[in-house]
């Protein structure tokens, strides 16, 4: 199978046909084997009900339930442990994501040798309200993880199956899957300007709150990524610099009392900054040395991905 098309969508009944025949039509134009799965996240509405009806008319599109709402990356998770096709696009349900942009994601990959490709809405339809978080969200992204992508929280992304299968998202991590493609060993990661729709069905599922959870998230991604598997590096190195910060302070307020008599060390506030810094850099050593003793205890510490072997 060439193409396996994940949708997460929660409460889109409306949608869902109007979708399902869209990429019916790409698929039967560019002759593409494929399947369509999707995902309920727990609607309320009558959107099972349609997946039902859909799944029964056309054979390639599979339905999955969950008894209740686990949010986007649970679905996402799910999706990818079925999808069988060599290439996997995500895209939401809502008709904001263009079908059309399938057969250009799929070249990318099989043709241009990309892992990831990521879709761009470079023109949104959105109020202001929400492109500007957006842009200030992408740009902090980018910043931290190095990863030059604009739009890290679009929802149309093309992978090959092999990325898909080796990476573990949870929690609201569907935001960050290029970040542990990458983690995972996928470096080939591109970007694709791509169409962004107005919503023509229901209200978006998102609010405001996504961003805060979302900065979050990033920052608990980030340091996953980079000293998940050796603590010490970031507990101990700011452990040490803030105890030679103290100890410093501790140097100079000595030889000041011994220039300067007329002053008591704990007279002076800086003193008590010191003692903080000394304390704060001892937890903060001991911190790391328990993160690695953690660590080596982890039944997968020396669990490597290896892709290929040759002869041996």
């Amino acid at each position: 199978m060439q193409i396996s098309v994940v949708v997460p969508l929660l409460n889109e009944e409306e949608s869902l046909p109007e979708l399902t025949a869209w990429i019916e039509r790409v698929m039967k134009a560019n002759g593409f084997s494929y399947e369509v799965l999707l995902i309920d996240d727990g609607s309320k509405d009558k959107s099972w009900s349609v997946i039902e009806n859909l799944s029964a008319a056309n054979p390639n599109i599979k339905g999955i339930r969950f008894r209740k709402n686990y949010g986007k990356s649970a679905a996402l998770q799910v999706g990818f442990s079925h999808a069988a096709g060599d290439v996997v696009i995500t895209m939401d349900a809502d008709l904001q994501d263009s079908p059309d942009e399938i057969p250009a994601l799929y070249k990318m990959i099989t043709a241009d040798g990309f892992d990831l490709v990521s879709g761009w809405k470079q023109k949104r339809y959105d109020p202001i309200s929400k492109t500007i978080p957006t842009k200030l969200y992408n740009g902090t992204t980018r910043l931290l993880t190095g990863i030059p992508l604009h739009d890290m929280n679009c929802g149309l992304k093309a992978y090959r199956n092999e990325v898909v299968k080796s990476v573990e998202v949870y929690g609201e991590m569907h935001r960050y899957i290029p970040i542990l493609a990458r983690k995972a060993g996928f470096r080939k990661i591109g970007e694709k300007v791509v169409q962004h729709q107005a919503r023509k069905y229901g209200s978006t599922k998102f609010g405001m709150e996504r961003f805060l959870y979302g900065f979050l998230d990033l920052l608990s991604v980030s340091f996953m990524t980079r000293f998940a598997n050796r603590p010490m590096h970031i507990f101990g190195g700011l452990g040490v610099l803030s105890f030679f910060i103290g100890f410093c302070i501790i140097v100079y307020l000595t030889v000041a009392k011994f220039i300067f008599a007329q002053y008591r060390m704990t007279e002076r506030p800086i003193f008590f900054i010191a003692l903080v810094s000394i304390i704060v850099g001892v937890q903060l050593f001991v911190a790391g040395f328990l993160g690695e003793l953690v660590s080596r205890k982890a039944p997968d510490r020396n669990s490597y991905d290896v892709s290929k072997i040759v002869n041996l």
